[in-house]
């Protein structure tokens, strides 16, 4: 699932290419009699009033809310996206043959990873914004953009880490929410911290020499300081990369993000690591569900 500094790159670059276009029709093939009566363009009676919303509006804005796209358009709405598991935000020119749509001569757009298109935005600079969704988990809704911080998918989630407001105070405050909780699920917790997951937990535990499965309650107040620098520290160098294309992330232009090349311990299962002097090899266990990967010798 794309994180945070996935989601913060798919902004970014959607900020540059889409504000001020106007979108003149919409497309989609999800339809799933699970979303009847539900609030999501998978359901198809939703959809004719999210089309008739949206028609001829133009893009105003886009904005990061945890791992949320926010798309705000003129008249007052905004589409939120949640790309879940496999979703993806693409930015280009596509044409609708063979009952699908393809990128017209883009080799990034062309990558097998971004052929899943089941949402279509058309522009009105001739070229498209396509949401590609593999395993169709995304979501996709709109709301009167002033109920912002009373929408139910928005209103829960916890502070964001890159704020110049979070500070250490806040930090433990949140994460002493939940004092018997291991830190690595605690970390992942979007009620206690938005924005982080699978990836960028791993990374910033073996950076503070925290192993996964301690209780935050038992977390020394250094570590907990190192804790705080760190997480800090790796979304905003993920961020300067395009973020973590280990598995299918890929930003609105179709092309890989970085971080991958930069990991220390997620997905290193039985290497040497490479922590300055340590001699210990990382190790995998599930936590919570989740794949964790650790250091057998630093992080304790």
């Amino acid at each position: 699932m794309p994180e945070l500094p996935e989601v913060q790159t798919t902004v970014n670059i959607l900020n540059k290419k889409i504000k001020n276009l106007s979108i003149l029709d919409v497309w989609t093939d999800y339809n799933s009699k699970f979303y009847k009566g539900k609030d999501n363009i998978k359901n198809p009676k939703y959809f004719e009033t999210f089309k008739k919303e949206i028609l001829n509006k133009k893009f105003l804005s886009v904005e990061r809310k945890a791992k949320n796209v926010l798309l705000n358009v003129s008249g007052g709405k905004t589409i939120l996206v949640h790309m879940k598991m496999t979703g993806k935000l693409l930015y280009g020119k596509y044409e609708f043959s063979d009952k699908k749509w393809s990128p017209v001569d883009d080799m990034y757009l062309s990558d097998p990873f971004n052929r899943f298109i089941h949402l279509v935005f058309s522009l009105s600079n001739g070229k498209h914004l396509v949401l590609s969704d593999t395993r169709k988990f995304a979501k996709v809704i709109i709301f009167n953009t002033k109920e912002l911080n009373g929408l139910k998918d928005l209103k829960k989630l916890g502070p964001e880490p890159l704020e110049k407001s979070f500070t250490f105070k806040i930090f433990k405050e949140r994460l002493m929410m939940k004092p018997n909780g291991k830190i690595k699920t605690v970390l992942m917790n979007q009620e206690v911290i938005s924005g982080i997951g699978n990836i960028y937990s791993d990374e910033t535990l073996w950076y503070s020499c925290i192993h996964p499965m301690s209780r935050v309650k038992d977390i020394k107040e250094n570590k907990l300081k190192k804790l705080f620098i760190n997480v800090k520290k790796v979304l905003e160098l993920s961020i300067s990369v395009g973020g973590d294309s280990m598995s299918d992330y890929r930003n609105p232009l179709g092309k890989k993000g970085g971080y991958q090349d930069l990991h220390k311990v997620y997905r290193k299962t039985g290497t040497k690591c490479v922590f300055h002097g340590c001699s210990g090899t990382i190790k995998r266990i599930i936590i919570g569900g989740r794949s964790t990967h650790y250091c057998d010798k630093h992080q304790n």
